[in-house]
């Protein structure tokens, strides 16, 4: 699979050597509006690069299209991606709105292309090895479930495109948090119903949140919480499920956030308490396997695992929820007032 990234900024310097380490794949170019970032991330690898993504994506020898820009311009890029015949890898979110999302989805399954959602965290193999934990019945009826994910904000972010509501479609909750509304709906199913607060306590960056708070409702009964934060000071991702015969946890991401651990545990009243914990403390692997598993779903001819539509279930969730915090209602999966 020969790749044409778009994009120059750290998201692509992340995904390019990946890309490169896939057997039978390489970067054909990186492109993006700062010439010299792209030259950076491309010439390490014996890629071309420039400044202008027209004439790229007709090329013969570009298979997929890897969309590392804000998200203003994914549904620009990926429709003419797409167009022109080519699988596209888009940052999350998919879009400035679910709506644009779908149609991006619509657009690959006109032309039979895969379209993917980077949803990386799904390829970290202490969430897999939950998610398997977790289907195989280790922790039973799940019950309940809470994440916390954030960061400490930079001072300078508001002048960065993420606090530019005309170039992102949120605040934290959107870029960040997102993955763990993502992880819920993989592990425990899809919500039926979201209840959220936001706020923009510290940082300039108004209508945009820097703190959000999170519940994720199913039929069954199974609450979940998301706590998405740019004013954790230091850097914490954490995603628990309990169930009626134990519970699974991973903490951390590897890096700054910390060794990536598994634990699991069975409840047991009568037994001494124990816990199993497995610690993966190689390089992070998630950005390599997601783009394997790309290659694998176009040549297999099927949906990737953190396809579009996953894209356009999270973006809608999110959507809900801030829908939720402007009106202090709980509010359906698909903007009904529950």
């Amino acid at each position: 699979m020969r790749a044409l990234i778009v994009g120059s900024g750290l998201q692509a310097s992340r995904r390019a050597p990946a890309i490169a380490s896939v057997a039978g794949s390489s970067v054909v170019a990186v492109v993006g509006p700062d010439a010299v970032r792209a030259r950076a991330v491309a010439e390490p690898l014996g890629a071309a690069w420039g400044a202008d993504v027209r004439g790229w994506l007709s090329r013969d020898d570009v298979d997929a299209v890897v969309v590392c820009t804000p998200p203003d311009v994914h549904r620009e890029i990926a429709l003419a991606a797409l167009a022109a015949g080519k699988h596209v890898l888009c940052e999350k979110p998919l879009a400035m709105t679910s709506a644009e999302a779908r149609e991006m989805v619509r657009a690959a399954a006109a032309r039979g292309r895969v379209l993917k959602c980077g949803f990386n965290h799904r390829h970290h193999p202490a969430v897999a090895a939950m998610k398997a934990h977790v289907e195989a019945g280790g922790v039973g009826r799940p019950l309940f479930g809470r994440a916390i994910y954030g960061f400490g904000g930079r001072p300078s972010m508001a002048g960065e495109w993420r606090a530019d509501p005309r170039r992102t479609a949120g605040g934290h909750l959107m870029e960040q948090g997102i993955h763990a509304i993502d992880l819920f709906r993989w592990l425990t199913g899809e919500p039926h119903a979201v209840t959220c607060r936001t706020a923009t306590a510290v940082f300039p960056i108004e209508p945009l949140e820097d703190n959000a708070f999170c519940l994720l409702e199913r039929e069954d009964g199974f609450v979940a919480s998301v706590h998405a934060s740019l004013l954790q000071w230091r850097n914490r991702f954490e995603i628990e499920v309990y169930g009626a015969d134990g519970y699974a946890a991973v903490t951390g991401l590897g890096g700054s956030y910390g060794t990536e651990r598994l634990v699991v545990a069975s409840r047991d009243p009568s037994a001494p308490f124990a816990e199993t914990i497995t610690e993966y403390r190689a390089a992070d692997p998630s950005w390599r396997l997601e783009w394997e598993e790309l290659c694998c779903a176009a040549r297999e001819r099927r949906v990737p695992l953190g396809s579009g539509e996953d894209g356009v279930a999270a973006m809608e969730l999110v959507e809900a929820a801030y829908r939720s915090a402007r009106t202090g209602r709980r509010v359906a999966v698909g903007g009904r007032d529950a």
